[in-house]
């Protein structure tokens, strides 16, 4: 069983920057790809960043040059430093898991925490 455990989301204003991390927990010996997914209200979930145990890592375009993905493999934290946000970042954001390797959105997804808030105010 592996559960995911999401925290630091909250409420920030438009530029300002705001960090958000998630932890795998109990049995993750075959864990090897994590990502953040985020759901705005009436929208479809999609896909933000991701990275697996090699460190390769892939983000959305409307996020590149202002998000960083990061994992700490003796943790089992994934971390997303999101700078320069915008309204259109808010929603609720998901950390995903799964035991293959590639870090691609549109592959199947194992496991899903329960989700932090982020809010982005103009």
């Amino acid at each position: 069983q592996v559960r995911l455990v999401e925290s630091g989301g909250g409420s920030v204003k438009t530029g300002e920057s705001l960090t958000i991390s998630c932890t795998a927990k109990g049995y993750i010996n075959n864990l090897f790809v994590m990502a953040w997914f985020r759901q705005r209200p009436g929208q479809m979930r999609e896909g933000v960043a991701a990275i697996n145990n090699a460190g390769i890592a892939n983000l959305a375009d409307s996020v590149k040059g202002r998000f960083i993905v990061s994992k700490d493999k003796r943790t089992n934290t994934m971390t997303l430093a999101m700078n320069n946000l915008k309204p259109e970042d808010s929603g609720m954001y998901y950390c995903q898991a799964d035991e293959r390797r590639d870090p691609l959105f549109g592959s199947h997804w194992n496991y899903r925490g329960r989700g932090t808030q982020v809010t982005v105010s103009s």
